[in-house]
């Protein structure tokens, strides 16, 4: 009966060391804490109005256009072929031009794009970097499930076993194949070298691209 109460006594202490030192997981709502922020309110009126502003200025580009092709079809039969090929060069001309302000504007890398980066970035960088502090020696990671998928916002490098796994594939971790003294995280660890990671060693990752969040529409399509 002693022997039984023992065990049972070792194993409860077995499991409270575990959970004493255990690393946690946790999960934020970008989506939700944005909307929440009243700068991101304002940043996003401003997307709002330089994007009507800018549709506005490509359609008005477009009904110029589409008045020149009516005029011409219904001057055609009285110009000769050089005056057709001249205004229809005009018109090519204008429609061309009214395709690459369109790409300006809303493109990838155009002004919308440029214009939400100004705006959000900061904003964006303001949350990760909350997120960060808040995961302080406490969490191994956070995730975001305001985006389109489960995305990492935080990770400790302390548990990046990136370099196991190459080893484990016969690969020297390294750059250019160096020493253990380039291992990552806690690997030197696996290795018995008992390096502590630096305890500034904690990142956040990139976060993706949330323009589904963005009200700003660049999915502008030319007027025919």
């Amino acid at each position: 009966m002693k022997s039984i109460l023992l065990r049972t006594a070792l194993m409860a202490l077995l499991l409270i060391g575990v959970a004493a030192h255990a690393q946690r997981i946790a999960f934020v709502d970008t989506k939700y804490i944005l909307e929440q922020m009243p700068d991101y309110a304002a940043a996003q009126q401003e997307l709002d109005r330089n994007s009507k502003k800018w549709q506005d200025e490509i359609d008005d580009r477009w009904s110029q256009i589409k008045r020149l092709r009516e005029a011409y079809n219904a001057e055609a039969i009285l110009l000769t072929e050089e005056m057709k090929k001249s205004r229809q060069a005009e018109i090519d001309k204008k429609e061309q031009e009214a395709r690459d302000l369109q790409q300006k504007r809303f493109g990838v890398g155009g002004d919308l794009f440029k214009k939400r980066q100004e705006l959000i970035q900061p904003i964006q960088d303001r949350i990760f970097e909350a997120v960060k502090e808040v995961a302080g020696t406490s969490y191994v990671a956070i995730f975001d499930i305001g985006g389109a998928g489960n995305n990492v916002l935080y990770a400790s490098e302390k548990y990046d076993k990136s370099d196991s796994v190459l080893r484990k594939l016969g690969i020297r971790p390294g750059k250019d194949g160096n020493d253990a003294g380039n291992l990552r995280g806690n690997d030197a660890e696996d290795d018995g070298d008992k390096a502590m990671p630096d305890k500034d060693s904690d990142r956040i990752t990139t976060p993706p691209s949330r323009g589904g969040s963005d009200r700003g529409n660049t999915n502008t399509k030319p007027k025919q």
